[in-house]
């Protein structure tokens, strides 16, 4: 049972929510063909973002109350900012609805059960990366062990949730502690080098997708870049920052900009979207506190995504090929709305011999994941993942392609809702990538061991 202190949430509406930014909504719609909610829910004009705008000035203004019909439109928002890139007027929509969870969820009584889990979460957890290498690692053990065929095989999944379930099912193949553990901190250029860059590699992104980073790693190698790993860098925050915790958030925040700071690079890299997104927006995050606000600016003005430097430094000019098949892009909605990198990925793809690249349409909508959306909202979220999986087979693709670790496992989970996981399959941008030049590699060795073979047959 939760409650919500009303009359302390009006008062911080009024204080704390940007007036200028909600008035800055001229109400004119541009934003309601690009909204998933306000589709889904049959063109509902609170599920749209003009009509949340509405509900925050009127919940500011004291005409309405903050109830639990307010908590729930806000909390039904995927956060995807696809209204942004839409907008005349530049709302950052993104901004309001963070604030507005926020102010809400600070002044809730939750229960204590959800108070346990939010605090080992959020405090207990994320913040520490040593405890995401245990928990990562207790998950390998699982996978490893034969406790994960022995849980298929009674059914014990079945008790769950049937989303959760399938989630289980895709889960990457997790590495050992030990290959967690051992982690570079200076990786040097294999090729000439162009440039010295730092790497964001995150706190799930260095546990569970260890291999999309080491491979992002790779690409940054050979694309002749020095790259700096900081071991003092931790979680971006966006879980906090879209969960209400903004307080965690910013400390989260200044460590990294610490962590960051002086190591001389031309540019910080991320490999995934949502927390490109939110290391992006850490300008706003610390406005309010001069003795960080200008160190953000600094930070985030160097935050580039890995497909945009692979571009910058004409990787995609490569002649790579990999073996004949169908493949599609999902945007990853906060690389393209927030970081506005849309087009460098398909750039990279399109230069690829044999991938054979289609458009998929409605790329730019929400596949459904959205952080933990597809677990509190599960229902939405698959409602969201079977339109994308009718899109994605108009393309006839075999390989769908994306760039958010969140992104790929929906993707995941709706190839293996439909059972189609011997057919098709979901991949991050970097992975295929490396696959390609590999690929590649061995197709030139191959032939120049045949050519050697047939000048000696020839002597």
């Amino acid at each position: 049972m939760t409650t919500l202190d009303k009359a302390k949430i009006q008062e911080e509406f009024k204080a704390r929510m940007d007036e200028d930014e909600l008035l800055n909504c001229m109400r004119c719609g541009f934003c309601l063909p690009t909204c998933p909610t306000y589709i889904q829910s049959g063109y509902k004009e609170s599920h749209s973002p003009r009509g949340r705008i509405a509900l925050m000035k009127a919940v500011a203004d004291g005409l309405i109350e903050p109830d639990e019909d307010v908590e729930n439109t806000l909390n039904v928002c995927l956060g995807c900012r696809a209204c942004e890139p839409v907008c005349p007027s530049g709302v950052k929509y993104g901004h309001l609805l963070e604030e507005a969870r926020d102010i809400i969820n600070q002044n809730k009584k939750f229960s204590a059960p959800i108070k346990a889990v939010r605090k080992l979460v959020f405090n207990e957890l994320f913040p520490h990366q040593n405890r995401m290498r245990t928990m990562t690692g207790l998950l390998g053990l699982y996978q490893r062990s034969g406790l994960q065929t022995v849980t298929r095989k009674t059914g014990i999944m079945n008790l769950f949730p049937e989303t959760l379930a399938t989630i289980e099912r895709v889960l990457p193949k997790v590495p050992t502690m030990k290959e967690m553990k051992n982690r570079p901190e200076f990786l040097p250029a294999q090729a000439p080098k162009r440039k010295r860059v730092a790497f964001f590699k995150g706190c799930l992104m260095d546990t569970m997708f260890l291999e999309t980073n080491n491979a992002t790693m790779k690409l940054l190698q050979l694309a002749g870049c020095d790259i700096v790993i900081p071991k003092e860098q931790n979680c971006c925050g966006a879980l906090h920052g879209h969960a209400g915790e903004k307080s965690g958030a910013r400390e989260l925040a200044k460590k990294n900009i610490k962590a960051f700071e002086d190591l001389g690079v031309d540019y910080i890299i991320t490999n995934a979207g949502g927390c490109g997104a939110y290391l992006v927006d850490y300008d706003y995050l610390l406005k309010d506190e001069p003795q960080w606000a200008e160190r953000a600016k600094q930070f985030t003005a160097r935050i580039k995504d890995i497909s945009a430097i692979l571009v910058a430094l004409d990787f995609h000019k490569r002649k790579l090929q990999l073996p004949v098949q169908i493949t599609t892009y999902q945007d990853s909605c906060h690389l393209r709305n927030v970081q506005k990198t849309a087009a460098q990925p398909r750039m990279l793809l399109q230069a690829i011999e044999g991938a054979n690249y289609r458009e998929m349409k409605d790329a730019d909508r929400c596949c459904g994941s959205a952080g933990i959306y597809n677990i509190v909202h599960s229902e939405l979220s698959m409602q969201f993942l079977d339109y994308k999986m009718e899109r994605v087979h108009e393309t006839s693709a075999t390989t769908i392609v994306t760039a958010n670790p969140g992104c790929l496992l929906q993707m995941k989970l709706g190839i293996e809702r439909e059972g189609l996981a011997s057919k098709m399959r979901a991949v991050h941008i970097v992975d295929f990538l490396l696959e390609a030049v590999e690929y590649t590699e061995k197709q030139e060795k191959d032939a120049l061991a045949e050519r050697a073979r047939f000048s000696g047959d020839s002597a």
